[in-house]
């Protein structure tokens, strides 16, 4: 199992020296992989009565630019976006920047996307919300194709591409994962996915919902082997006694990877989410 770590977006700040040392302390302590969380836009709650989730005040860094901050400071950490909202992007904008954050890293940009929840964010990019899972679909082919040809036709129902392509090309196909845990996830996980990113812990449920994806490979004609399967330890939610049971569970369950999350642990200043990866990783087996 590879191990990475979530990069702690609403906790670390802005200051770039700070984001610099972190990575470095993550890929030197010696975790696989970064993972980080995608918003463009934070709702001011003030006047939406009822409103859950983040908000204006929550920090976000834009993935892609921070990915090619990050690829220039460390050698060999795997830059895992957990989860990119595809369908509220332009689907050949945001192969450009994949194709670009994997170029200038030597191949090590893992593309974790889902249809995400906050439409205020997708009413200010001008996509309709309610399409957005069967526009994740059609943009999953177009990324291929756009990455794998120098010049590509595609004619979709909500993508057109005539003649044209990107330049420079990634060097191979971007691994795509897909994050969330309805059924129709859990199915186009399995059937044209390169692995999910579940969250929660290694129970019976998520056995079922691993089924699921399985199923979904072997009617697909694919092997359920070769779908990769993230899982997240919350520090903040999962007591210290039991973090080794918990990764030892997912162990057992088929996970491939496991990220560790340093957020809402009750950390006092951005510097310590570092310090607290390095001693954590030791303990986790």
């Amino acid at each position: 199992m590879r191990i990475g770590a979530v990069f702690p977006q609403l906790e670390i700040g802005a200051d770039p020296a700070v984001v610099r040392d972190w990575a470095r302390t993550v890929e030197d302590a010696g975790y696989t992989h970064v993972l980080a969380y995608d918003h463009v836009l934070g709702a001011d709650p003030a006047n939406r009565p009822g409103w859950t989730g983040y908000t204006d005040k929550s920090l976000f860094h834009e993935v892609f630019v921070l990915f090619g901050y990050m690829a220039a400071i460390t050698t060999e950490l795997e830059l895992v976006t957990g989860v990119l909202v595809l369908p509220q992007r332009q689907t050949a904008l945001v192969a450009k920047q994949a194709a670009e954050v994997d170029v200038l890293s030597g191949g090590r940009l893992r593309l974790g996307v889902g249809i995400g929840w906050n439409q205020v964010e997708y009413d200010a990019l001008g996509v309709p919300f309610t399409q957005r899972g069967a526009r994740l679909t059609e943009q999953v082919e177009l990324l291929r194709k756009l990455w794998a040809d120098p010049v590509i036709t595609h004619e979709g129902k909500y993508d057109h591409v005539d003649q044209a392509g990107l330049n420079p090309l990634p060097s191979r196909r971007i691994p795509i994962w897909f994050g969330g845990g309805a059924d129709a996830v859990l199915r186009r996980t399995g059937e044209i996915g390169d692995g999910w990113m579940p969250q929660g812990r290694p129970d019976d449920a998520m056995r079922a919902q691993l089924k699921t994806i399985r199923d979904a490979a072997e009617q697909a004609g694919r092997d359920p082997a070769e779908i990769g399967i993230e899982a997240r330890l919350s520090l903040g939610a999962v007591p210290e006694q039991d973090w080794r049971e918990y990764v030892d569970g997912w162990r057992e369950l088929g996970a491939t990877h496991l990220c560790v999350n340093t957020m809402n642990a009750g950390l006092k200043r951005p510097e310590e989410h570092a310090q607290l990866l390095r001693e954590v990783l030791p303990k986790l087996g």
